[in-house]
């Protein structure tokens, strides 16, 4: 008999890793024909896109009624348990999981990165929930230590999108410049960086890949119009509106990449582009270091021509060999769900 399975996550707000993650884990679950069902900000499209029943995020007596019926409750991936973001969102997620073990259902927390949680409330109760859990896995040593630090017994797992099949590049003289709003984005990071480009790359066309429009689309726009402020001969085009299977097909014909957010920077390393980080956060500060790919920073202080020289330098199939080494281990979760 198939196991019923609740997933909770940042789902439905079109941002492009965690939907990319979510069809990762449902791909997954659907192998043990698992009954899926999602909470969601926009339940049509995640059923839609995903094949899976789905209802809204918010809706708590439906929340509570699903996860009542269900035999497992998934937390993740991502980044939820942590009020960096908002301690809201950080008491919701906290709040879906305590439900779920009140009705004494298995919860997997699944590839999270647990923390900062500043709120001293939140972290005593982060703490008694997830020694609970029948499983925790988390996708960083920050985390790791964490936990472990707090008496929690967990698992350090790879990226799930590691796991992801991709065809292999054909790289078509195009390079990817992927942006989000952030605090720490200034105005100087993005003339420096729009002046390097227009000196490095005026003979390709440069791809401005907003990967969750809501936060991404303003800031991408933003440093097309730099870009041709600088070089008004430059070819440009910001890619919006796009699923996370169109983004992924599109960046198959990147030559490089230059990208802020984790899972532009991985979907680019499994095609074995030359990638330059742009660090906002210690995730991508960790990936950069172990691809050993360079990074910048957000204070702008590293000389650009020597970052970049460093990016064409890189070497290809390395990278390859690299990635291809990543693999996420499903065992754990395959003998939960089944």
């Amino acid at each position: 008999m198939s196991k019923k399975v609740a997933i909770s996550g940042y789902y439905g707000a079109d941002n492009f890793g965690d939907e990319a993650i979510l069809e990762t884990l449902v791909q997954r679950l659907k192998k043990a024909e698992a009954d899926i069902t999602v909470f969601s900000t926009n339940p049509d499209k995640t059923s839609k896109i995903h094949q899976v029943k789905s209802i809204k995020s918010f809706d708590i007596r439906k929340i509570i009624k699903t996860i009542s019926k269900s035999d497992i409750l998934i937390s993740g991936g991502g980044s939820l348990l942590q009020d960096a973001t908002s301690v809201k969102s950080l008491f919701y997620y906290l709040f879906v999981i305590f439900i779920a073990q009140f009705y004494k259902k298995d919860v997997i927390i699944f590839a999270q990165g647990i923390g900062p949680i500043s709120n001293k409330f939140g972290e005593f109760i982060t703490k008694r929930l997830l020694k609970k859990c029948r499983w925790v896995s988390v996708r960083d040593d920050k985390s790791l230590f964490l936990l472990r630090g707090w008496g929690v017994k967990t698992e350090l797992v790879c990226d799930p999108l590691y796991d992801l099949e991709v065809s292999g590049s054909h790289p078509e003289n195009r390079v990817g410049v992927q942006l989000r709003s952030f605090k720490t984005l200034s105005e100087k990071l993005l003339i420096t960086l729009a002046n390097r480009i227009a000196i490095d790359f005026s003979d390709k066309e440069i791809e401005i890949y907003s990967l969750q429009d809501s936060n991404d689309l303003e800031v991408c726009k933003h440093f097309e119009s730099l870009l041709l402020s600088v070089n008004p001969n430059l070819k440009t085009n910001v890619i919006f509106g796009k699923t996370p299977k169109e983004i992924i097909k599109l960046m198959a014909n990147l030559e490089y990449m230059i990208a802020m957010r984790f899972h532009a920077i991985l979907i680019a390393l499994k095609y074995g582009i030359k990638t330059l980080a742009i660090n906002y956060d210690y995730k991508v500060e960790t990936l950069a270091n172990d691809a050993k790919i360079p990074a910048l920073s957000m204070n702008v202080t590293e000389n650009y021509g020597f970052m970049f020289n460093r990016l064409k330098n890189l070497d290809h199939r390395a990278i390859l060999d690299w990635v291809n080494k990543k693999n996420f281990n499903w065992e754990v979760f395959d003998l939960l769900v089944k």
